[in-house]
């Protein structure tokens, strides 16, 4: 399923795309730097009602929010190596914690992504337009 999105189509786009993941609580996004992983989880989390400030847990590696439904973690795994220090940061508890995880460079740590993961491709169309791509269940190669 692709969706093609702008800054000024992004809600719109985010809420499509709760629909689309089915429930699923792992999303896992693929994309060079500067794709727009970081906007769109904002857009996501915006939608679920997050309240709190989100930004991007690039040093963090996890930063943990409150939404009326639960908790929901957006985890970037940029500056990991492997699934090793995933494991030891604490990536693995959150992903099977039952409460939705937005994973950005999920390439560092695939083999700890649970079976049901939703894979997500953003592709950069111009300056302002983006093609998301819902994968069917498929592990990537690229981060």
């Amino acid at each position: 399923m692709q969706l093609q999105s702008t800054l000024d189509t992004i809600r719109q786009t985010a809420r499509r795309f709760w629909e689309l993941v089915d429930g699923r609580k792992v999303i896992a996004f693929y994309g060079d730097m500067g794709a727009g992983k970081t906007t769109l989880i904002h857009a996501l989390c915006d939608e679920k009602g997050v309240t709190s400030t989100v930004g991007s847990p690039t040093f963090s590696i996890i930063n943990e929010y409150r939404y009326p439904g639960g908790r929901l973690y957006h985890i970037d795994l940029y500056r990991l190596k492997d699934e090793e220090e995933a494991v030891r940061a604490g990536v693995e508890d959150c992903l099977y914690s039952g409460d939705i995880c937005l994973v950005e460079w999920p390439g560092r740590a695939e083999a700890i992504l649970p079976d049901n993961t939703a894979r997500v491709a953003i592709e950069v169309v111009d300056k302002d337009t983006r093609n998301i791509t819902i994968l069917e269940n498929e592990r990537q190669d690229k981060s």
